[in-house]
């Protein structure tokens, strides 16, 4: 995904996920679904929706998602770390 946006807009993005200590990639995914998950609940998820809808920028989904269970989560984490790097493959050409 390519994303423009201000500069000012941008910087605000990088100080949020500073404060959180989460990387951009992290804090901006975890903000879009906020956004769009409505499964997700508590305070700091209600609190953004509420914004984005008073935004008009909520998108309400028709469908209902279900987050995988942690442990789920935590098996596909570690296979996929246990494969071969993305380094090697480009000095392999594959």
């Amino acid at each position: 995904m390519t994303w423009r946006a201000p500069v000012d807009l941008i910087e605000r993005v990088r100080l949020a996920a500073r404060r959180q200590r989460r990387s951009m990639n992290d804090y901006v995914t975890a903000v879009l679904d906020a956004a769009t998950d409505p499964s997700l609940a508590g305070s700091e998820a209600e609190r953004l929706r509420e914004r984005l809808d008073q935004a008009g920028l909520l998108a309400e989904s028709s469908e209902r998602h279900r987050r995988p269970p942690r442990e789920e989560t935590a098996g596909a984490r570690r296979r996929a770390g246990a494969g071969t790097a993305l380094s090697q493959l480009v000095s392999e050409d594959r």
